[in-house]
């Protein structure tokens, strides 16, 4: 099984990233195994015709703790891939952070992972605070491999640098290891080189170049991956190159 968290800060494209790489992996014949780790819990939506599933979170709360089941939190996507969002707290009250420890614990507890049987689990994590909660893949083990979704935005590359930072610390303990950062472009000027630089001071290297494409609007305005609305175009190969890219860069276990 590969186990795959894909980080980034807000807005960045990392759920857009993530769910064409689950319908890459699916295509190529993976189980695979979505888990969306932001409190908007939209990470999945364009797997599931663009509605937002029940989170874990949500379902707690509506049936407590003790009274939910697998099916309630558990979905899957026309394309097979196997899709759950943990969700966050009433606005307002509790912590984020907390509430993905409570998905993650609620999820093993229902046996969620034997009923998928993934081959591939990827975690859709925001990465603009890694506290303990948002840490949680690469802390408690869930997590093997963590690629960084960045642009050449200050902002974006200042996410990457302390989500580096907290996988190559928690990667002193044997959890997860930072295996690079895929560039998702927003047309800055020299936005490559801009990136490279920074990987200096960061680590680690471009796994791949993300195009800015309006295929990704399109897609997304069916409630659709790329990979599903338009297959035959120039940015559902490009996902494609991308999954390829991640398989030969990570290990089954």
């Amino acid at each position: 099984m590969r186990k795959i968290a894909i980080y980034g800060k807000g807005g960045i494209g990392k759920s857009t990233t993530t769910s064409n790489l689950s319908a890459a992996f699916a295509e190529m014949g993976y189980k695979v195994l979505q888990i969306g780790c932001d409190p908007k819990a939209d990470s999945t939506k364009n797997l599931t015709g663009g509605k937002k599933i029940t989170s874990v979170l949500d379902a707690i709360r509506e049936k407590g703790d003790g009274g939910i089941t697998a099916e309630d939190v558990l979905f899957q996507s026309p394309s097979g891939v196997w899709c759950v969002e943990a969700g966050g707290p009433t606005p307002g009250i509790g912590c984020a952070g907390r509430g993905i420890i409570t998905a993650f614990e609620k999820l093993e507890e229902l046996g969620a992972y034997d009923i998928c049987k993934p081959d591939i689990i990827l975690y859709d994590v925001l990465g603009d605070v890694v506290c303990g909660g948002f840490a949680m893949p690469i802390r408690g083990g869930y997590a093997k491999d963590v690629f960084i979704v960045t642009s050449g935005e200050m902002m974006a590359l200042y996410a990457a640098s302390n989500i580096a930072s907290a996988v190559k610390n928690f990667g002193k303990r044997g959890y997860a290891q930072y295996s690079g950062v895929i560039l998702n472009s927003r047309n800055v000027p020299d936005e490559k080189e801009i990136v490279n630089k920074a990987l200096e001071e960061i680590g680690g290297s471009i796994v791949s170049v993300v195009p800015r494409d309006s295929a990704v609007q399109e897609a997304e305005n069916q409630g659709k991956t790329v990979i599903e609305a338009l297959p035959e175009s120039e940015m559902a190969e490009c996902y494609r190159n991308l999954a390829k890219s991640i398989i030969e860069l990570t290990e089954d276990e």
